[in-house]
């Protein structure tokens, strides 16, 4: 679950991270009333879902309070396009006023899980501001890195190591350290999947703030932090995908033209992976979960059906945990229900495939069975062309 900046850093606040001052606005009236309160010289940032704000115009430094109204009413409604938002960009509801910092440097920290060592990793690097995939592509010796043993934690003396390889000195050190620990025990206690500062800057006069922050949580832990629920901004995600999440399916939309059913994340990535090998190009990742119902796999159905890319569905179930019969008993409720106008092809195996293929043939109903998945996939393939 991704959450605003602004939140991250309320987020980060609890924890002890210093971060500038500064409030949410969703009108120019707002934000000129907070800048008038922060003393005039603000930065005001677009609230959206996606990094490169500030290349795509919406970052802006207000020296007053005239400014800042001025750069509200510039951002607020604009289709702020990035990077991460694709062509169609982003509509910007609200805005972050906040008070501008005398930035020194800027450095990057971040946290996130690394699946190969099953362990957190703390990230630093003094190349702040700019994307860190672009560091580790062209200068990974310029990201610091510290793995985190779970049993102990992040250490007091990894973040002084860490502090020191950024290059701070004196009492900074003690300050970048300290902040580290505070971003960690915020990473744990808030069950994040990624904690990010970038940048994160010293000031002129000598501070360490974070002025930046993204913060995703880790979804299967959001049942511990049930607070957590009213900072989904709903605007900000695709609106199938939201449909999605009210029957506990896991999709997320692509671009293709294929719509794609499977039980199981590993077996869904390997059924768009096979779609692409057969020369189509998938729809979505549609999970319908290993204990999937008939009622499940009709809402499966409803969710690829009112995207209008689809112009043909592949069904592919390995009977494990659910069994056969019971997903074909789903597909055929689906196309009785439902108004299916796409060719449909059904790859099963596994408990029960062989009562499965016998309901599907008994049903009078047009379907296109695959024998196995690559001649599944091409007979998709094929109905489209």
């Amino acid at each position: 679950m991704k959450i605003h900046e602004f939140q991250g850093k309320e987020i980060l606040r609890e924890y002890g991270v210093s971060v500038p001052d500064g409030r949410v606005a969703h009108t120019p009236d707002e934000a000129e009333k907070i800048a008038e309160e922060l003393g005039g010289g603000v930065v005001v940032k677009a609230q959206i879902h996606a990094g490169g704000r500030g290349k795509g115009g919406g970052v802006k430094v207000a020296s007053n309070v005239a400014e800042a109204r001025q750069a509200a009413e510039a951002i607020i409604g604009m289709q702020l396009v990035t990077h991460q938002t694709g062509p169609e960009g982003q509509k910007v509801k609200q805005v972050l006023v906040e008070k501008a910092s005398d930035i020194d440097r800027e450095y990057y920290l971040g946290i996130t899980l690394d699946r190969a060592q099953s362990k957190l990793v703390v990230m630093a690097s003094r190349e702040g501001g700019v994307e860190i995939e672009e560091v580790a592509a062209t200068h990974p010796e310029k990201i610091l890195r510290e793995t985190v043993d779970p049993s102990v934690g992040l250490r007091p003396f990894q973040a002084t190591r860490l502090a020191f390889g950024l290059g701070f000195e004196g009492a900074q050190v003690r300050a970048a350290s300290g902040l580290i620990l505070k971003l960690y025990n915020a990473f744990v206690g808030a069950d994040c999947s990624i904690a990010e500062i970038n940048p994160l800057v010293t000031t002129k006069d000598g501070q360490v703030l974070a002025l930046d922050a993204k913060i995703n949580f880790d979804d299967n832990a959001l049942f511990r932090h049930k607070e957590f629920e009213e900072m989904r901004d709903l605007d900000e995600e695709d609106d199938l995908e939201v449909e999605a999440s009210k029957y506990d399916l896991n999709y997320i939309k692509l671009d293709g033209n294929i719509g794609c059913m499977v039980n199981g994340a590993g077996l869904a990535m390997g059924t768009m992976d096979i779609i692409k090998l057969a020369g189509g190009e998938p729809a979505n990742f549609l999970d319908v979960g290993g204990g999937a119902s008939a009622q499940t796999v009709e809402n499966g159905f409803k969710i690829l059906l009112s995207d209008p890319n689809v112009k043909a569905i592949l069904i592919n179930i390995f009977g494990g945990i659910v069994r056969c019969d019971r997903v074909a008993e789903g597909v055929i409720q689906a196309r009785k229900n439902i108004d299916v106008n796409v060719p449909i092809i059904v790859r099963l195996a596994g408990t029960n495939a062989d009562v499965a293929a016998q309901m599907l043939e008994e049903s009078d109903m047009d379907f296109a069975v695959g024998n196995g998945l690559k001649d599944a996939a091409e007979k998709a393939v094929a109905a489209i062309q």
